[in-house]
């Protein structure tokens, strides 16, 4: 029985351990996107599917027993393709998302905002020095609202896109220290983030939190009713563990 584990996650890691440990034969899949990726122990697979028919062929060819979808819970299309391809071939999907934040302490204060377009908009009205902590390939949604604005823009790799002349590029990789993020959000005035949830990057709204900075947080799209979905690695290995042999 082989596992495809769609990872790029702290979470997705963690499973690859307790699948190594257990002893169960798998595949984590990266996307590639990210040009240093923290890669996870066992076989890796880097690379996109070609969409849902391609991710199909990989399923047969590959005798893929089960998938477990651990990307990012804003990697949407690679969850939709993984749904779709998992319905057709009939092969079980579990999603494995960490919470958000919605219950976390602060939260009564945030601004929640369906999209980055909205983001952007909601943000150019909330002060002018935004911290934009949503990604490279997302920037350009803020470009034009926020041009006129001392934006510190923080990403793991280059953008692809030319940045407005007011903004300052930082190239960081988290985890980030509390003392850090206290010293680099000095002037920030509003702070836009998605929900990413998880301790990984949450020091960044403690200080938000700390000083009345003002937070507009992207939503989450919602996980289908059909996909069952667990909250942390542990469970998905028992997930795993307890799958019918095929």
């Amino acid at each position: 029985m082989t596992i495809l584990l769609l990872g790029g996650t702290g979470e997705a890691r963690e499973l690859a351990v307790l699948l190594q440990d257990a002893g169960a034969k798998f595949v984590s899949s990266l996307a590639g996107r990210v040009v240093r990726p923290r890669l996870p122990v066992g076989d890796v697979k880097i690379g996109g599917y070609g969409g849902v028919d391609g991710l199909r062929t990989y399923l047969v060819d590959n005798q893929i027993s089960a998938v477990v979808d651990a990307t990012h819970p804003f990697a949407t299309g690679m969850s939709a393709n993984a749904l779709a391809a998992c319905s057709e071939e009939h092969v079980p999907l579990l999603r494995l998302e960490r919470p958000g934040w919605s219950e976390a302490p602060g939260a009564d204060r945030w601004h929640w905002v369906d999209d980055h377009d909205e983001a952007a908009g909601l943000a150019a009205t909330l002060g002018d020095r935004p911290f934009l902590t949503v990604g490279r390939q997302s920037l350009h949604r803020f470009v034009d609202a926020l041009t006129g604005k001392a934006a510190l823009v923080r990403v793991v790799d280059e953008p692809d896109i030319a940045l407005p002349e007011l903004w300052t590029l930082l190239l960081s990789r988290g985890p980030y220290a509390l003392e850090d993020e206290r010293a680099l959000m000095a002037d920030v005035d509003v702070l836009v983030t998605k929900d990413s949830g998880g301790s990984f990057t949450w020091s960044k709204m403690q200080v938000a939190n700390e000083r009345d900075i003002q937070v507009v947080i992207v939503r989450r799209a919602a996980v289908p009713a059909e996909v069952e979905v667990v909250s942390d690695a542990d469970a998905a290995a028992a997930w795993v563990a307890a799958l019918p042999q095929r």
